[in-house]
């Protein structure tokens, strides 16, 4: 969701009434996100395949991270060149380029006879997630009205953490009833390909984004797209109004890349972006999302145990992820960030001292953890991820977004990976605790970063946050209130 105020054009137009294209717009944004479901799945699903995937393969620890990081390596790239890939072919051909991917890197992952198929295979997986990571929003955002843009967008980011909690939920199941069987993890890693082919079943019947349409020239089909997603005058209302848009575009002067790169504000505001982007990632809420269990055995559950424990972080996620939608409008982004970094740099130092408070053998101390573990997760989901992500598509100008959220986003991918290989390292090497003490290190470092360079874009139009950061007026100006 972003802080948007309608533009004049915006202004004038029909207003969005209720009818059957109301029901089919629904339609599209179900079937669109399941894109963000095997997201969070394909990310997910790591958790509880790790031990029985070592014991077949043999797997060292430094192998378990390599196996964890591809799948991030990939989608590094994916949201690298995925998104310039849906500019020439369109969004719903790219969607259903994503859903093949996802099912031949899915069968991939689940036959793979050595180490080297199955990392062949994450890569796969790794470029599906990093392209539905990029094209999936943009597809969504394209297709909504104005309006209610920001609550349609933001179902994606929950089908992620819905497809996650799906994870958790089937590897315990298949864990607990038949985790005596040497092959599971195939059987977990396989489920995958199921969403995939209903995204590509699905996406067959979707229409095409009506903006990409009038980009390319054609008019014609993209009026008869919105006329099944908007009311008759509405439909013709909203094609005029991209029409003038493009038009305008096709007119303007945009200065250079370069020279926009000397700008001191512009250089500044790429740092917080990318500051956002890592820091949100140095957490360390994906070594819970993906090595959770192990984190929980190591706390004190068994290994069935730990499966079963670990869909409460799963479950957290969803409920923090509802509750951050609900304030994003509510409470400005500055303080919801600054009190996330707070609470999660509290709940790692509350992870990190438990040696020093609760002995080792007491029968309490697995709940303890999984306690503050919970905690942890729903902090990070409630105060960062979704701000996170609404902060970055709103703090770049115009003439760099497409740069700036891109770059941002590589960096996001590049330090999920970095996490992702080295926390079993680490976990190995220092113990439960000391790992988190290295976490809490980093996140108290990140309240200090965006208390002094954290802008506020709540209550502004992307213009006005464009003007902001270009004069550098956003950093001492308040935001208005609403």
């Amino acid at each position: 969701m972003s802080s948007h105020t309608p533009t004049a054009a915006e202004s004038n137009l029909p207003p969005l009434v209720k009818g059957p294209h109301s029901k089919r717009l629904g339609q599209v944004a179900l079937v669109a996100t399941l894109g963000g479901l095997l997201f969070g799945y394909d990310t997910g699903v790591i958790n509880g395949a790790i031990d029985p995937m070592t014991a077949e393969l043999g797997l060292e620890v430094s192998e378990i991270g390599l196996v964890t990081s591809t799948l991030l390596a990939g989608a590094a790239v994916g949201a690298l060149t995925i998104g310039y890939l849906s500019d020439a072919i369109g969004r719903k051909k790219t969607i259903l380029l994503l859903s093949t991917i996802f099912f031949f890197g899915a069968i991939l992952c689940a036959i793979a006879p050595n180490l080297g198929i199955l990392l062949l295979g994450r890569v796969l997986l790794g470029l599906g997630v990093g392209g539905a990571s990029t094209v999936v929003p943009v597809f969504l955002a394209e297709m909504a009205p104005y309006e209610i843009r920001g609550s349609l967008s933001g179902r994606n980011e929950m089908m992620i953490v819905v497809g996650q909690l799906a994870a958790f939920v089937v590897n315990a199941i298949l864990g607990n009833v038949w985790g005596h069987h040497e092959h599971i993890w195939r059987y977990m890693l396989a489920i995958c390909a199921l969403p995939a082919v209903f995204l590509f079943i699905g996406m067959l019947r979707m229409p095409e984004s009506p903006r990409w349409l009038l980009s390319k020239g054609r008019n014609e089909e993209a009026l008869a797209v919105l006329n099944t997603v908007r009311s008759p005058e509405r439909a013709v209302a909203e094609a005029r109004d991209i029409e003038r848009t493009l038009e305008l575009e096709s007119h303007a002067v945009t200065p250079k890349l370069g020279s926009m790169l000397k700008d001191k504000w512009i250089l500044r505001i790429i740092g917080v972006g990318v500051a956002l982007a890592v820091f949100q990632q140095f957490t360390g809420i994906n070594s819970i999302m993906y090595y959770g269990t192990l984190v929980l055995q190591d706390a004190g559950f068994s290994q069935q145990a730990a499966l079963i424990a670990n869909i409460a972080p799963g479950v957290i996620a969803v409920i923090g992820a509802f509750i951050a939608l609900w304030m994003m409008e509510r409470i400005n982004r500055r303080t919801t960030i600054i009190t996330g970094y707070s609470l999660v740099t509290i709940l790692h130092l509350l992870i990190g001292s438990s040696a020093f408070w609760l002995p080792e053998d007491a029968a309490i101390r697995p709940w303890i953890l999984l306690f503050l573990i919970v905690g942890f997760v729903g902090s990070m989901q409630t105060f960062l991820n979704v701000a996170t992500w609404v902060l970055l598509s709103e703090i770049f100008p115009q003439q760099i977004r497409a740069f700036g959220m891109g770059f941002a986003v590589f960096c996001l991918w590049v330090a999920n990976a970095f996490v992702a290989y080295f926390f079993p390292i680490a976990l190995d090497a220092v113990g439960l605790n000391n790992t988190f003490f290295g976490f809490a290190v980093i996140n108290a470092l990140a309240v200090l970063v965006m208390v002094k360079f954290l802008p506020e874009t709540r209550g502004k139009s992307l213009e006005e946050v464009e003007v902001g950061v270009t004069t550098g007026a956003i950093y001492i100006v308040k935001p208005k209130d609403k």
